[in-house]
């Protein structure tokens, strides 16, 4: 039976072991950890520090999964590695390639991260960019026997990232692009469906396509407000037209989800993102909301 997991950013306010008790609590076998470097979020989600790759024994982590018999699905770090700052940049790379390394000393094969972008450049522009650091980042995930998931977000949400976003790994177009440049079976996917929700594309048809690449999977749902986008159109910031919910409350169909993932290579954990606002006041508002949705998803496993 697969693992269901969550990530770990909703319970930013705890420590690693706290983490633990709570999937224990509501429900999971499993977490994708976040592994930012220590310091100020610079968005929402971001900045979130269960594991220190810098000073965290692995021994310890090693002992708090088996003492609450959960297991890591990956280590979570979401930058922007093409930032057009280059000591930003270089300083994300730095950091990533230390998770990469880190990964293997708790028994964790997958890295989940986004490629970046420069958001005022079209992607062909951001290519040479891609191009320069990506295939060394996959080199070292080689030589240390770790899976790379690249979530599909286009991470277009707010003025900074207008109006290409900064990841370029937003569509199907680009995931060929991206996989015949760099061949590697070390480098995959990370694959939401919600983020082809609102941008108004088959979320079923990657699944056939591309699950072979899928090396991690995130379980969001989406709500469209079709009286705001019939205002403001597609070409609004799309936090205007629509909102992140949980599996179950928005757009997706999770029966036919299932039913056609279910018959592609892709047999790994189901990990749930929570960002559903609506649940997102207190503690035991995001705790029930991983209750709320262990309970659903489980119908499907």
């Amino acid at each position: 039976m697969r693992k269901l997991g969550f990530v770990s950013a909703i319970l930013a306010d705890l420590e690693l072991e706290d983490v633990f008790k709570v999937a224990v609590e509501c429900g999971y076998d499993a977490v994708e950890l976040m592994c930012w470097p220590r310091g100020k979020a610079e968005r929402r989600y971001a900045g979130v520090t269960h594991i220190d790759v810098d000073t965290d024994d692995p021994a310890q982590i090693t002992a708090l999964c088996e003492k609450y018999g959960i297991t890591i699905t990956g280590l979570g770090y979401y930058p922007n590695l093409l930032s057009t700052d280059p000591d930003e940049a270089a300083r994300c790379k730095a950091h990533l390639e230390k998770v990469i390394a880190y990964a293997p000393k708790i028994d964790v094969d997958v890295v989940n991260t986004f490629i970046g972008r420069d958001p005022k450049k079209s992607i062909t522009e951001n290519w040479p960019a891609f191009l320069a650091i990506w295939p060394g980042i996959i080199a070292h995930a080689e030589a240390c026997n770790i899976k790379i998931g690249i979530e599909n977000c286009p991470m277009l949400y707010t003025g900074d990232e207008w109006p290409g976003g900064k990841n370029l790994a937003l569509s199907p177009s680009v995931w060929r692009r991206m996989f015949a440049a760099i061949p590697s079976a070390h480098f995959g996917l990370n694959y939401d469906p919600s983020h082809l929700v609102w941008q108004f594309m088959d979320y079923l048809a990657p699944i056939q396509e591309f699950g072979g690449r899928f090396v991690h999977l995130h379980a969001k749902d989406v709500r469209l407000d079709r009286e705001k986008l019939n205002s403001v159109g597609i070409l609004a910031a799309p936090l205007e037209y629509h909102l992140p919910k949980l599996p179950g409350l928005g757009e997706i169909d999770w029966t036919r989800f299932f039913s056609v993932l279910s018959d592609s290579p892709y047999k790994g954990p189901i990990v749930v993102e929570v960002e559903d606002r609506a649940y997102e006041g207190s503690l035991e508002s995001r705790k029930a909301a991983l209750k709320q949705t262990a309970r659903f998803l489980r119908n499907f496993l």
